[in-house]
């Protein structure tokens, strides 16, 4: 059974910084490419950031782009999101996500898997 398993969230003034951890089991993560996405209540989830299975080619949201950073570590089976220079509008429930492939993917209705979400606040 595959699993996903976000931890890191929390409250932070705006202009802070977090890092998002995921950490997989169940499969070769190596494999894989993976990604987060976002999800603010009344809206719909959102892509973020992806990294393809061996973290050369990665893809951020224009919104978060320049301020995030995605990256992965194979040997822990991990995947990492830095987030600097946060603000209100980052308010969300964010959510490690796995596709079934190498390729790194943008569209929520491409993934296989889901992580059960970590909430982050940006407070003003």
């Amino acid at each position: 059974q595959v699993q996903l398993v976000e931890s890191g969230g929390g409250l932070v003034q705006a202009g802070g910084s977090l890092r998002l951890s995921c950490a997989t089991s169940g499969r070769t993560f190596s494999d894989y490419a993976m990604g987060w996405f976002r999800q603010a209540p009344g809206k719909e989830r959102e892509f973020v950031a992806a990294i393809s299975w061996s973290g050369s080619i990665t893809y951020y949201a224009d919104s978060v782009k320049g301020r995030f950073a995605i990256s992965r570590d194979n040997t822990k089976n991990t995947v990492y999101l830095q987030m600097n220079s946060l603000k209100p509008e980052d308010t969300a429930v964010y959510y490690c996500a796995a596709p079934n492939g190498r390729r790194a993917v943008v569209a929520a209705n491409e993934i296989e898997y889901w992580g059960q979400g970590t909430q982050v606040t940006v407070s003003s």
